[in-house]
């Protein structure tokens, strides 16, 4: 079912899971403190921690620490692993509680949508281990029944990760923005 940002807001408020368009991919998102919904649509193993998206890359040194001036690469499709702080600590996201993966997605309506509900734990959106959907109707045939934010069609590279916990940072996964 195709909603609005408005209505994206009120379900994501409500603790729901919301497909949203990201300057990548289509991603599924919901509040922090309600990720387990995100584990079992995915059919994701919890040991695999989920990212979080935030509005603003200031937001970034509130929820971890990194050794890096990569955030640079802020806005954009850069997913930055940090040492969590206690701001973040108790925030359910699978894996293990030391480190997070934070994105400021290069998306004005997905930034407005984080700056309205705060940090989204957030995946792309597709089960786990499959491609990941490029249009809401992709996420429809995909995903089921659930709602979707209409964003068109996006570009399908998904965001580098790399893991800044360490001094030279490393590389996790390659993807739309190069480091180094």
């Amino acid at each position: 079912m195709v909603i609005d940002e408005a209505e994206a807001i009120a379900r994501l408020e409500r603790g729901e899971v919301v497909a949203l368009p990201t300057d990548t991919v289509y991603g599924v998102a919901t509040i922090v403190g309600a990720s387990s919904a995100l584990f079992a649509m995915k059919e994701r193993p919890a040991d695999v921690a989920l990212p979080v998206l935030i509005a603003e890359p200031s937001e970034a040194l509130h929820y971890m620490t990194f050794e890096s001036d990569v955030a640079d690469h802020w806005p954009g499709a850069l997913t930055i692993v940090g040492a969590r702080t206690a701001a973040s600590q108790d925030w359910d996201l699978g894996g293990t509680n030391q480190t997070i993966g934070l994105r400021c997605p290069d998306d004005d309506q997905l930034r407005r949508i984080c700056r309205a509900v705060g940090p989204l734990v957030t995946t792309s959106a597709n089960k786990h281990g499959r491609p990941a959907c490029t249009s809401a109707d992709e996420v429809i045939a995909t995903l089921g029944d659930i709602p979707v934010l209409d964003g068109g069609i996006r570009n399908g590279e998904p965001s580098t990760v790399v893991d800044a916990t360490q001094t030279p940072l490393r590389v996790l996964r390659q993807g739309a923005v190069v480091i180094g």
